[in-house]
């Protein structure tokens, strides 16, 4: 029978940054012998409460206990001495280095003052087959795929007899077998005895693997729930932070007649380990909303279609003829812009002026050899500064000290300039204040109503409604439906998202 006392408990645990309270009162248990899932919208708190257990971060209140114990990890060793060992997105592992040397690295075994290299692998074959891993552990770790590489951090961590494991997004850059693996592995050390917390965003892994969920929102933990107890749309509302039962449609989608013929179409396009195949026909003159959780796929989408990856299969579609991206400047030639997700470290050169960023776009497609004369930047740059509104005394001020939402409108500057065909906007509306964001909604508006195709990508379901002529809906990397904006409301998209019907 499961112990009803959890091996691990942190309770009142408050973190701080300047300006920013991450962490709000927050308590999480772990039960030996179950895999606890950990999930929230980005901001959340959930990388935040990750590092606090670690020891990366040090607390301004609160109480950890390991097996009744108080803790207080002051460092990733200090954890790690604790029992408590943590696989990340981005593997710390050492690439150059063997199978059997990352397992074991800082703890080899030594014959005098020697390492003993046959002990080392004879001890790291053991310690893979007791997970159903076999390969060679002489071999450098760089030459396996990723999904090897994690679960030579997993050994690392059972080698170590950690008692606690933490799994932070390790199945973003897995394929669905490669998933189905770690799940195995996963199950068969919830076997054992071992507390497993589980960080994803992918609602069909959650409910695959699962025994638990705790859910973060906002820097406060909502709720702990047993995973039986907690269905897909109640947990979506508990995450959003609002019971979407009782939220009306919102009414209004883009004004702007499609044409016969679409600008952009994707057929059956996929990148392993990215999306799974999907196809999208992208008109002159509407928008088209991306909708889907965070994970859910709707970056890369736009990342494909931008020619910032490749895809490996599918086709793509230009004006009705087949057209192939190696890289964004194809795309830029083909009339396609991207304003990516990241503002501040994809978007703005913040030492830059304004004039130089808007005009960045523009001087990149002419190329090296036809210099956008000084006279020609400013009249783009003060035109565009009139015309978005951006407030600023002149162009040459540094974007970098700009508020968000003037930063988001030089970006748009910087792609109209180009007079692009087809518009990609991820997140255009993220960290700005509601005015702003209305001005901004209102400028993407009048585009589409000038003949620009638009695909619009926004957390915010209501945005991505309220502007939207059609909403693809995404779930897990995947797109599992299309539906015309005006019949459908964040409820009906939201149970699409949870597996039932809109």
């Amino acid at each position: 029978m499961q112990s009803t006392t959890p091996m691990l408990a942190m309770s009142g645990i408050v973190k701080s940054y300047p300006g920013v309270r991450a962490l709000a009162d927050v308590a999480l248990r772990l039960f030996a012998g179950e895999i606890h899932v950990l999930m929230g919208q980005n901001g959340a708190g959930k990388s935040t409460l990750i590092k606090v257990l670690t020891g990366v971060e040090k607390p301004d209140a609160g109480r950890i206990e390991l097996l009744g114990e108080v803790i207080r990890p002051a460092s990733v060793q200090q954890a790690q001495a604790l029992g408590i060992s943590t696989v990340y997105q981005e593997l710390n592992l050492c690439p150059n280095l063997s199978v059997a040397e990352n397992i074991y690295i800082g703890r080899f075994p030594m014959r005098g003052a020697a390492i003993d290299w046959r002990a080392l692998e004879q001890q790291a074959r053991h310690v893979l087959h007791t997970l159903n891993i076999d390969i060679d552990v002489s071999q450098t770790l760089s030459t396996y795929p990723v999904a090897v590489q994690q679960m030579v951090a997993i050994a690392r961590a059972v080698s170590a007899e950690a008692q606690i494991l933490i799994l932070d997004e390790p199945t973003s850059s897995l394929d669905d077998g490669e998933v189905e693996r770690l799940f195995a592995v996963m199950r068969q050390l919830r076997g054992k005895g071992m507390a497993i917390l589980f960080v994803t965003h992918f609602l069909d892994q959650t409910y695959a693997v699962a025994d638990r969920i705790t859910v973060l929102r906002n820097g406060s933990r909502e709720g702990e729930y047993p995973v039986a107890e907690l269905p897909r749309l109640t947990l979506i509302n508990k995450m959003v932070g609002r019971d979407l039962e009782q939220i009306p449609r919102a009414a209004g989608a883009a004004a702007g007649a499609a044409a016969n013929q679409p600008f952009l179409q994707a057929l059956g396009l996929a990148r392993a380990a990215s999306v799974q195949a999907f196809d999208l026909d992208l008109y002159p003159g509407q928008v088209l909303g991306l909708g889907g959780l965070l994970g859910s796929g709707r970056s890369e989408i736009a990342r494909l279609l931008f020619g910032i990856d490749r895809a490996d299969a599918g086709a793509l579609r230009i004006g009705g003829r087949s057209a192939r991206f190696s890289s964004p400047r194809d795309a830029v030639r083909h009339g396609i812009a991207l304003c990516p997700e990241e503002r501040k470290t994809d978007g703005i050169i913040a030492e830059l002026s304004i004039r130089e960023n808007i005009i960045l776009a523009l001087q990149a497609k002419r190329g090296l050899l036809r210099y956008l004369p000084m006279k020609r930047q400013k009249e783009l740059a003060d035109g565009y500064i009139a015309a978005l509104g951006i407030r600023t005394p002149d162009a040459e001020k540094p974007i970098g000290q700009l508020s968000g939402g003037n930063q988001q409108k030089a970006l748009l500057a910087r792609w109209l300039a180009t007079e692009p065909r087809l518009l990609i906007l991820d997140e255009p509306t993220r960290g700005i204040d509601i005015a702003a964001k209305q001005e901004i909604m209102e400028l993407i508006i009048a585009q589409c109503r000038k003949g620009l195709a638009i695909l619009f990508i926004s957390s915010e379901m209501s945005e991505v409604l309220r502007i939207s002529d059609r909403v693809a809906v995404l779930r897990d990397r995947r797109k599992i439906a299309e539906l015309a904006a005006g019949d459908t409301d964040e409820q009906g998209i939201y149970r699409l998202i949870a597996g039932g019907r809109a």
